[in-house]
Formats: C-alpha cells, sequence, structure tokens
C-alpha cells in the first residue's frame, strides 16, 4: 500500500492568505454591506483550501491578496456551499 504525500496547499506561494469568519464577523459583514451570504461569490466546501481552514457549507471565508498597486493588500470573501453533484 502506498502513502500519499499529503501537501499543505496554504503554503503556496499562489494561494492567498484565507481566514474562516466566526459567525459574529459574518453577520457584521452582511449588515455592514447589507447583503445576503448568497450575493457573495462561492466556494465550494470540497475546495483544498477549505479543507485545509476546516471551512464548511454556510461559513465565509475572508481573502487576502497581496497588492502591487498603491494598495498593500485587497481583501475579498467567498460563501461555502456543498457541491451539487
Amino acid at each position: 500500500m502506498t502513502k500519499k504525500k499529503k501537501i499543505d496547499v496554504l503554503l503556496h506561494k499562489y494561494v492567498p492568505k484565507h481566514v474562516l469568519l466566526t459567525k459574529d464577523e459574518s453577520d457584521e459583514l452582511l449588515m455592514k454591506y447589507k447583503i445576503g451570504v448568497t450575493d457573495l461569490p462561492q466556494m465550494f466546501e470540497k475546495d483544498p483550501v477549505a479543507i485545509a481552514i476546516g471551512a464548511k457549507e454556510g461559513d465565509i471565508v475572508k481573502i487576502i491578496r497581496d497588492s502591487e498597486t498603491s494598495v498593500t493588500s485587497v481583501v475579498y470573501y467567498r460563501y461555502v456551499k456543498k457541491e451539487k453533484i
């Protein structure tokens, strides 16, 4: 039996920082922008990064990307959902 080598996708240079928001942080974000979770772009629960940070359906993930423009970083949000088969 061959063992698969486990790779930490969060350490890859092209994967930006991902932060799982708490319930309170998620509620605050949705109220601030007056939106619902379905208004956010989505990522699947089986996404390698979602698995690595423990994101489950209904969670909101904050993605912080470095920027080479006048700002140092750009923040994005994703709603985690199950992939329909």
